[in-house]
């Protein structure tokens, strides 16, 4: 696929990772994207690069625009080496680029590549002249580590946020208006919650930012080019990072002989006779970095495992360790399980969410070995207990 020119003399010129599948633990089905961009101006200018591997694919596109060795400006929006693996080879073609990052950004070169590259730091407010244009800087720390900044190109009302509004999406197709729409906001929510979650205030303050500014495109450095639905996609980031949710629920849940399952179905009937919608995660089949797109979005989180070894199950134990990383907040939960004779588990799974500071409505149910009808009859009229006390919040 060749190069494509989003903006008249601005080009796409990144790598598609087709075959990815893992993101440092967040299972990504459909590929993703690592997006550079070339300006061509007095000064040319890129954009961040790409990982290693993808290098040749990213020069091959530069090449189809511009002899690479004319590199004035690389921009290093952010150090992780998703974004500057290029940045080692590319500096042997292009050897009088100088290199703008921010503070945090310079350090964290020198960490990750110890090389005596030449540096310009940048913070908010700085500007760069190439030309026709000028380059605004604006500093995001910690969306999501504390050297990421954005570029602003207001000649082009374009933004380039690095991986602020990203999805992992691989597709031969650009723009938020070319994919189905199902995709994206699957993919866009799914990659907030498993990397953006934790930051929600530093969000809003980037996002107070992003909004004074004039934009009608915004090229993040994974997934699609945002040109047609800006304005959901900015409603969509203040509602995720101000931890707004649904009244709907969750029930997240593993088994060992099927007790615990048999429990989280009598929870889930009991929540559907009260009205509420709910959906079901068992982690033996589902991965939970998935499970963390529907939390996102979830108000009332129920999450049950039997005890093994005075313990809850290694694949719930893995989940909580993820989902206390990732800390959502203003959300109501309960535990429950089953176990022999311990029953250690349902226990530290309230535990976390008390540490995570999540309402807990009503007492953990636990069960001792296989429920029986009763016991499940009054599991269910718990979930229904549940549902009509939040079915109206």
């Amino acid at each position: 696929m060749d190069r494509i020119e989003i903006k008249p003399g601005i080009f796409w010129v990144g790598g598609i990772d087709w075959d990815l599948r893992d993101f440092h633990g967040y299972k990504t089905q459909r590929g993703s994207t690592y997006n550079a961009y070339l300006i061509i101006d007095e000064k040319i200018t890129l954009v961040d690069t790409v990982k290693h591997y993808l290098f040749d694919e990213m020069l091959a596109r530069i090449e189809a625009v511009v002899d690479p060795s004319k590199i004035d400006y690389i921009v290093s929006n952010h150090v992780e080496m998703d974004h500057t693996g290029g940045l080692p080879k590319l500096l042997k073609i292009a050897t009088n680029a100088k290199i703008i990052t921010s503070e945090n950004g310079e350090k964290g070169l020198k960490r990750h590549y110890k090389e005596d590259w030449d540096l310009q730091v940048v913070k908010t407010g700085d500007t760069l002249n190439i030309g026709k244009r000028t380059l605004h800087f604006v500093s995001i720390p910690m969306v999501h580590w504390p050297d990421s900044m954005v570029t602003y190109v207001a000649e082009d009302k374009l933004l380039l946020p690095n991986d602020a509004f990203g999805q992992h999406l691989a597709t031969s197709e650009r723009f938020d208006d070319e994919v189905g729409q199902d995709i994206i906001w699957e993919e866009a929510a799914k990659y907030y919650a498993n990397i953006v979650l934790p930051f929600g205030p530093q969000v809003v303050k980037a996002l107070d930012v992003v909004e004074t500014l004039d934009v009608d495109m915004i090229g993040p450095s994974h997934g699609i080019i945002w040109r047609s639905h800006i304005p959901k996609l900015l409603q969509k980031y203040r509602k995720w990072a101000t931890h707004q949710t649904e009244n709907k629920a969750l029930i997240v849940y593993d088994t060992m002989w099927d007790s615990t399952r048999k429990m989280a179905h009598k929870l889930k009937e009991g929540l559907l006779e009260s009205g509420f919608h709910v959906s079901m995660r068992c982690l033996k089949s589902t991965d939970i970095s998935d499970v963390m797109t529907d939390v996102l979005s979830t108000k009332l989180i129920l999450i049950g495992s039997p005890t093994l070894n005075n313990n809850m199950l290694p694949s719930m134990g893995a989940f909580l360790t993820y989902l206390k990383g990732l800390w959502p907040k203003d959300r109501a939960g309960m535990a429950f399980g089953s176990y022999g004779w311990g029953g250690q588990s349902i226990g530290q799974i309230e535990e976390i969410m008390k540490e995570m500071k999540w309402e807990i409505p009503l007492e953990f149910i636990r069960i001792k070995y296989i429920p029986d009808e009763d016991e499940l009859e009054k599991v269910k009229q718990m979930g229904r207990e549940l549902g009509d006390r939040y079915r109206e919040r």
